[in-house]
């Protein structure tokens, strides 16, 4: 017979292999203290039910105490022949008070208990995720509303499109977080209901009170159907759903900064604290900070990916694929983490080259769109029309070598003859992004109040 607290009716030790294969408390120690938690609300519950006697809840509930403190403290031992988490707790409780520490597992599997303990861990993170995003998002609100009227071009293709202000475009970042914290809330919504007490898989003969076990551990409410409490993982896909999204918006934002700190765009410089040197060229300051955060948000994406892989294929109810789970949401959550950190940092670190961005949105004829709006409120033009004419206007400064705004007034009435003089007011880049004044237009006037009106819920939500 063997050892295992699962092993009564085996007769004989498990492979190696299956010993390796099979552990997982190398990482889901980190489940420690949501595990503590959840058994200490089991064991009182159990105890208000008449299921166990209240010395031997007492007990329990001492020695579950003792365990979180040395958890706490870093003094636990734990061990690998214990597999996981849950058997490592139960065996030092075991130890601590004797043979009263296996009424702890009446009405209850490791099941229910690995649900419960993961979504009281995600639930933790993703409360810590959204004080991050929100801290991200007050440091981009303040850097906007310092560079409202800062010009620089704005881009599609990659290309000069029509210019815009700093402040804007960090403006679009807010929104975007905002959107990804609104996702992480969505699924943190979802997933507060608790598992404990469906059991193995067809809920327990036992008069629990999941009621009560789901209060105790600030769950709404239990979940419904013991099957789908114990075999789905739900709760963490839409989780690393919202990171990888999340990510993406990081990774963007991180590529931006690796161009625009180049010497060919030079928009920006980071300071000695988010750059490193080369080995071998002394004049480099390479953006590592912004390409390690590009570079880990692939491997937030493939933690998705991995679980909905593991995920597609299983049956209900519990298989031990689902063991699966854990890894690729911890390194996610935690590399999501520390993206959003870097992300604050930089933008906060970050020195804005005012001129040279000015100088480049009015590069590429960035302000032709302009010309072709003035065309249709002046002279009354369609647009379809204003569009030719403008093209042919483009057409002329791109072969005499200067911008529209370096073209005389001779030059425009050759291809347009009624264009006038007052036509210049709009040829410049600040009069460009002044005359944007429609709702989430690039107008600094609106950039400021879009700003404060995020420094406004920001600072309610603190």
């Amino acid at each position: 017979m063997t050892s295992k607290i699962w092993g009564g009716r085996f007769q004989s030790a498990t492979d190696a292999v299956l010993e390796a294969i099979n552990v997982s408390i190398d990482f889901d120690k980190r489940l420690g203290p949501q595990d503590i938690r959840g058994s200490l609300a089991h064991i009182a519950m159990l105890a208000e039910q008449g299921v166990v006697a209240p010395e031997d809840a007492a007990r329990i509930t001492e020695g579950l105490t003792r365990i979180a403190g040395e958890m706490e403290r870093g003094e636990f031992q734990f061990s690998r022949t214990l597999e996981d988490i849950h058997m490592n707790a139960e065996s030092r409780l075991a130890e601590l008070i004797g043979p009263a520490a296996g009424r702890l597992h009446t009405a209850r599997s490791r099941n229910d208990q690995v649900a419960t303990d993961f979504r009281l861990y995600i639930r933790d993170d993703i409360d810590a995720l959204d004080a991050q995003l929100a801290d991200l998002q007050l440091a981009l609100v303040e850097r906007a509303m310092e560079e409202a009227g800062s010009v620089m071009p704005g881009f599609t293709h990659l290309q000069s499109a029509q210019p815009v202000t700093l402040g804007h475009h960090l403006l679009a970042y807010v929104e975007m977080i905002g959107r990804d914290r609104g996702r992480l809330r969505d699924a943190r919504s979802r997933l507060n209901e608790c598992p404990l007490g469906a059991a193995a898989l067809a809920g327990t003969s036992f008069p629990i009170d999941r009621h009560m076990t789901a209060k105790a551990l600030d769950f709404d409410r239990p979940t419904a159907n013991s099957l789908d409490s114990v075999s789905d993982r739900d709760f963490v896909l839409e989780t690393l759903s919202a990171a990888a999204i999340c990510a993406t918006h990081l990774s963007r934002f991180a590529e931006e900064i690796v161009l625009w700190s180049t010497p060919q765009f030079n928009f920006i410089s980071l300071s000695d604290k988010f750059t490193t040197g080369s080995s071998i060229m002394p004049q480099k300051r390479n953006p590592d900070a912004a390409e390690l955060v590009r570079g880990k948000s692939g491997r937030i994406i493939g933690a998705l990916q991995a679980l909905l892989i593991v995920m597609k294929g299983l049956p209900l109810a519990y298989s031990k694929d689902m063991q699966e789970d854990k890894e690729g949401a911890f390194d996610s959550l935690d590399s999501l983490s520390l993206c959003i950190a870097a992300m604050a940092g930089m933008v906060r670190d970050m020195k804005v080259n005012r001129e040279r961005m000015k100088a480049a949105a009015g590069a590429g004829f960035a302000t032709a769109t302009d010309l072709a709006d003035w065309l249709v409120r002046k002279l009354n033009l369609p647009f379809r029309e204003a569009h030719h004419v403008t093209g042919r206007v483009v057409a002329l400064a791109e072969g005499k070598g200067v911008g529209l705004e370096e073209l005389t007034l001779a030059d425009l009435q050759s291809v347009e003859p009624r264009i006038s003089e007052d036509v210049f007011a709009v040829l410049g880049v600040e009069k460009s992004v002044e005359s944007r004044v429609s709702y989430g237009g690039t107008a600094p006037d609106n950039v400021r109040k879009q700003a404060q009106s995020w420094l406004d819920r920001l600072k309610e939500r603190r």
